[in-house]
């Protein structure tokens, strides 16, 4: 592991020691690599995923796959952010608890946030 990666695992493991995630708010967990990026909603308490995507998936890739989105990483994650905030209310969540990952809160991470609220999910 690259010194970088143990800073943001560390910084990761002190997000996490304060913030989790329940069925009537569950938390939004965001990973971010060089390309892509995945979240995923988790009930801590049940120790369950209730949904996830990310611009891997076969949903998201029929929306993003085309060629006029390649390179536009920040608008891919708006509008992951935004199938997530749909699936979210479709389940019924409307509050969430936003989990960075240890990630700046900026670029792609915010897109995804502001996606979410933008589908009607409170964070």
């Amino acid at each position: 592991m690259t010194p970088k990666e143990a800073k943001r695992q560390q910084r990761h493991r002190k997000i996490r020691s304060k913030i989790s995630g329940s069925s009537e708010r569950p938390r939004i967990s965001v990973y971010r690599s060089n390309q892509h990026v995945y979240v995923q909603v988790i009930d801590d308490e049940n120790q369950k995923t209730i949904a996830a995507l990310g611009t891997m998936s076969a949903s998201v890739k029929a929306v993003i796959g085309s060629e006029e989105w390649k390179g536009k990483t920040v608008e891919s994650a708006e509008q992951v952010g935004k199938m997530l905030g749909a699936v979210c209310v479709e389940k019924g969540i409307t509050q969430a608890v936003f989990d960075r990952g240890g990630f700046l809160y900026h670029g792609r991470v915010k897109a995804i946030a502001d996606g979410a609220r933008a589908a009607g999910v409170a964070m």
